[in-house]
């Protein structure tokens, strides 16, 4: 029996304006996201990646169409019930790592799990496992500013791991890395993914990325091609 997904979003649609102008940034997307897939949202800027991920991470709601997550409609829910599950079941990696430039690399990946309510011990014991599993234990006292682009994405990643995420969203992860600090992080998804079966899903235009994916979803105007 085949396993249900973990998100399923159906006719999915997000209008915006822009002035006096409608646009139609998702227009009727089905998707669906498998418990620890690799899937790259591949697509030119304006293609709908970045809405897409938005809504299925529950950054965004959609305008129409429903996005269930293990079978549960997400559309009723309250502000507080959103971002509740957005820390609970989903971890976010951006271009511009959003690291918190006064914390140090470990006060950064434990802060999701304080805001949770873990205790602070506890969350600084998670935060220094999750930076050994990328490769900064030596990083762990530094401000973001004094680690190189390639280290604040791994620390973004260790942050975005914080709370056991059964998914997380990147969004373009390697458009501020050089190709070979690109090909590391790639290495170090692949290997998060395939022993912590966590899924991760892209919205990218880099070949690289969309080479390791496992499925690609092609977006072109809001519609999956």
């Amino acid at each position: 029996m085949t396993e249900p997904p973990l998100l399923s979003g159906r006719a999915l649609t997000r209008y915006y304006r822009l002035g006096a102008e409608t646009v139609g940034a998702l227009r009727g997307v089905d998707i669906d996201i498998g418990k620890a897939d690799f899937v790259a949202l591949k697509g030119p800027s304006g293609s709908g990646k970045t809405t897409l991920i938005n809504i299925l991470g529950l950054l965004d709601s959609p305008d129409d169409g429903e996005l269930l997550l293990d079978g549960m409609n997400t559309r009723g829910l309250s502000e507080n019930s959103r971002a509740d599950t957005r820390r609970r079941h989903f971890g976010f990696v951006f271009q511009t790592f959003n690291l918190v430039p006064v914390l140090s690399a470990a006060e950064n990946v434990a802060y999701p799990m304080i805001l949770d309510g873990r205790a602070t011990r506890a969350a600084a014991q998670r935060a220094g496992e999750l930076l050994a599993a990328v490769g900064l234990t030596d990083k762990a006292a530094t401000r973001p500013d004094l680690l190189s682009g390639g280290q604040r994405q791994r620390v973004a990643i260790a942050r975005a791991l914080a709370n056991d995420p059964a998914v997380i969203f990147a969004d373009e992860p390697t458009a501020s890395l050089d190709s070979k600090t690109a090909d590391v992080i790639l290495d170090l998804m692949e290997r998060l993914n395939r022993e912590r079966a966590v899924a991760f899903v892209f919205a990218t235009h880099d070949p690289r990325v969309v080479e390791r994916a496992r499925r690609v979803v092609n977006l072109h105007d809001g519609r999956i091609e």
